[in-house]
């Protein structure tokens, strides 16, 4: 794949560092300023004032001379229309600063093309430099760039750290200079970035300054998905305070541009598009102090296995989906499935957001009976609440609406009509209604619906599907997003903003009852687990010292221990074989079942000794150890655990459980430490949440308890670094409580990794 691959330009096909020999039409014309020309050579400028530029470069922080520069400098500015530097050239002719072209090799002061960034900066300031030039020669630009001055630069070509040993090395020339000058460096490998509210498109792809000024900001790893959004965005009817492909990360990151927005009155809700993360504690750091003013929306790139495509397209493997989303969501995001929910959903939560709230209820209206099933089947899916209405409510309506229409909630008004508003402002004042979300086709001869929506007031926020085509169903739209109302095309859309109005709620609900994660471990974890590896009874001591309860049990070196442990202890019994090298014992026949007799023990040892001389690489002694455990009571199997993820430190896990749990995949992820009420949350994010609520009679989940053993297991971690991993699976659900039936401990660094290739 060529460096085009996360939205930059490809390495040979369009870098092109000189000036084509004859023609000057790429060259873009320098502008006239009214009155005199405030240089004494060409190079446009722009007297700073207006909204356009009215900050200086430092005014939005460590990134104001990227995103709000003074002056700009093209690096490889070119003569030939078809190559990169003349596009950006072409890009950037509306910005309101100062711009120069400069090329070395083919310089032309009095048509404003200089030979270096230093000539260029006689002439007016240089913050920006875009840097359009092959990958072996960008380091000295951009070195070249910050000793004239300039503070921040985009480096837009291809063949850097996705392109081989080569571009690696490039890359590591780009890194190196930013490190040493300081100098802000977004890319390589990208398409550059939007900044429409200050005329700035420095980006080379077609029809990117046709995108109109608004109130989202989109952050993006790919300059591709960046362009394709804020295009989908303008489509939409939402113009964009700033929007920006990152490529390859050198030093600018998304965690970066979260921070800037941060301190940007002008943006009203962020996009953020995740393909993988280098330092996860610090993006999800930046997205929950962003959310707690603004709302935030992530798309996670690789639910299903692209991580050779992703290598190829970024230089690096993409972070695991599960717990990045995981970690984005505990941190306020609310989560998408794919962009075009991202865009229905970031535009709502630019004009709308919700009082924070445990469980918002949602009051669904629909003048068509089909799609409003479509939106309440969704609705549903997204764990929405949607109350029925209250009987007064309902007899408000029913003087409203022709009877056998539907009136409980949903509302289905059966075709709309000129009270479509009433309707509307009824259901709104039930006291169980938050929001509506509303749907009708565009029926002009039936009723209008703007109008209706005037008539109706604002007593709650109201979302609108409007289904239709034309120009007249556009217009209608924009009247409504005029209006502050959020506007879908379909019931999936109108569902899409729900869903991210009531995640956002929900999320600022619960950090408002306090910290969530990613603190400091409880004082109460002062143990010290050893030095590992653990075996399990080694490692249920351990969960014993923590409070959790197991199952009465006996480490027996040898048979006749085996077969007073049988006796002693209440039975029946399971016998397990006792090996820290050996994780998953169920499948090399290592775990036996419902002994009772002493020839069923004598059975079960020779078929543990038989298991263990084939699983030992060297002769194994005489008989390995064994743990004899009384059996716990029949439940409901859940897995919890805590593991060091590479990316996001100590996060835990909770899920159904057994021997099926890895197939299953029914999991739920929090970065640690965090509360026992946080982790007590975690269970409604199963699908097979059900389950824990006595299904057919079965034993009832203690919430709080889980969240006990989930946040000691946390806090364990968090505060061990010589612990790698610790799970309990299965942590049954009895009748009694919970209790940890196998337990598996790991060690960080070599030994443990070598551990983690055994087989339960």
């Amino acid at each position: 794949m060529n460096g085009a691959g996360r939205g930059g330009a490809p390495e040979a096909a369009t870098v092109e560092a000189s000036v084509g020999p004859s023609t000057t039409a790429g060259v873009p014309p320098r502008v006239p300023l009214p009155g005199p020309d405030p240089v004494a050579r060409p190079g446009r400028s722009l007297p700073l004032g207006g909204d356009a530029l009215s900050e200086s470069a430092d005014g939005l922080g460590g990134l104001g001379a990227l995103f709000a520069p003074r002056g700009i400098a093209v690096i490889g500015a070119s003569r030939d229309p078809a190559k990169l530097g003349a596009a950006l050239a072409r890009s950037v002719a509306g910005f309101p600063g100062y711009v120069a072209l400069v090329n070395a090799r083919d310089p032309e002061p009095g048509s404003g093309v200089y030979a270096s960034v230093e000539e260029a900066a006689e002439y007016g300031p240089i913050d920006l430099a875009l840097v359009c030039l092959p990958a072996r020669v960008c380091a000295d630009a951009v070195a070249e760039a910050a000793k004239a001055g300039a503070r921040a630069a985009v480096v837009y070509g291809g063949g850097f750290a996705e392109a081989g040993a080569d571009g690696e090395r490039y890359q590591r020339e780009l890194a190196d200079v930013a490190e040493r000058t300081g100098i802000r460096l977004l890319g390589p490998n990208t398409s550059g970035f939007l900044a429409p509210g200050r005329g700035l498109t420095a980006s080379f792809v077609p029809g990117a300054a046709d995108v109109p000024s608004g109130r989202v900001a989109v952050v993006a790893a790919s300059g591709g998905v960046n362009h394709a959004l804020a295009f989908l965005l303008s489509e939409a009817g939402h113009g964009l305070t700033l929007a920006v492909g990152l490529g390859n990360c050198v030093d600018v990151t998304a965690a970066d541009v979260l921070e800037h927005l941060a301190g940007d009155p002008h943006t009203g809700a962020v996009a953020l598009h995740i393909e993988s993360v280098a330092d996860g504690r610090r993006l999800t750091g930046a997205v929950a102090r962003l959310a707690a003013t603004r709302p935030v929306v992530a798309l996670v790139v690789g639910r299903h296995d692209v991580g050779a495509f992703a290598a190829s397209h970024t230089g690096a493997l993409a972070t695991s989906w599960r717990t990045t989303r995981a970690a984005l969501a505990q941190a306020g995001a609310a989560l998408v499935d794919d962009e075009r929910e991202l865009v229905d959903a970031v535009g709502a939560l630019s004009l709308v957001r919700l009082p924070a709230a445990a469980d918002p209820g949602v009051g669904v209206v629909t003048a068509q009976a089909g799609p409003g099933l479509l939106l309440l089947d969704e609705l549903r899916g997204r764990r929405a609440a949607v109350p029925e209405l209250t009987a007064d409510t309902r007899r408000a309506l029913a003087e409203v609406l022709p009877p056998l229409t539907y009136q409980a909630n949903p509302v289905d008004t059966g075709r709309p009509g000129p009270g479509f508003g009433a309707v509307l402002n009824t259901v709104a004042a039930d006291p169980a209604v938050d929001l509506i979300a509303g749907y009708a086709l565009h029926e002009p001869a039936a009723f209008d619906l703007v109008e209706a929506v005037d008539a109706a007031g604002h007593n709650v926020p109201l979302l609108l599907g409007v289904g239709g085509t034309g120009d007249d169903v556009r217009r209608v739209r924009r009247a409504l997003l005029e209006r502050g109302v959020p506007v879908a095309g379909d019931p999936h859309g109108l569902a899409a903003m729900t869903g991210a109005l009531l995640a956002d709620a929900r999320a600022r609900h619960r950090t408002s009852a306090g910290p969530t994660g990613a603190g400091t471990p409880r004082a109460a974890v002062a143990m010290e687990p050893g030095p590992g590896p653990w075996n399990e009874d080694q490692a249920k001591t351990l969960l014993d010292r923590l409070g959790i309860p197991t199952m009465p049990r006996r480490a027996c070196p040898d048979r006749a221990a085996a077969h007073r442990a049988l006796s002693e202890l209440p039975g029946p019994v399971a016998v397990k074989l006792l090996d820290a090298a050996v994780l998953h014992k169920t499948e090399i026949g290592g775990v036996h079942l419902g002994i009772r007799t002493p020839a069923e023990l004598d059975a079960a040892l020779d078929a543990i000794e038989e298991a263990a001389r084939r699983v030992a690489e060297a002769a194994p002694p005489d008989a390995p150890q064994v743990l004899v455990e009384s059996m716990a009571p029949p439940g409901v199997d859940l897995v919890v655990g805590a593991r060091r993820d590479p990316v996001f430190g100590p996060v835990v896990l909770v899920g159904l459980g057994g021997t099926t749990a890895e197939a299953m995949a029914d999991v739920s992820i929090r970065l640690a430490p965090l509360t026992a009420t946080e982790a007590a949350t975690m269970p409604a994010d199963l699908a097979g949440y059900a389950l824990l609520d006595g299904w057919r009679g079965g034993p009832v989940l203690n919430r709080a308890a889980l969240g006990e053993v989930t946040a000691a297991l946390g806090d364990l971690l968090a505060a061990h670094p010589a612990l790698a991993e610790v799970e309990i699976n299965p942590l049954r659900i009895t009748a009694h409580g919970l209790v940890a039936l196998d337990a598996v401990c790991i060690a960080a660094g070599p030994a443990g990794m070598a551990q983690e290739e055994g087989g339960d």
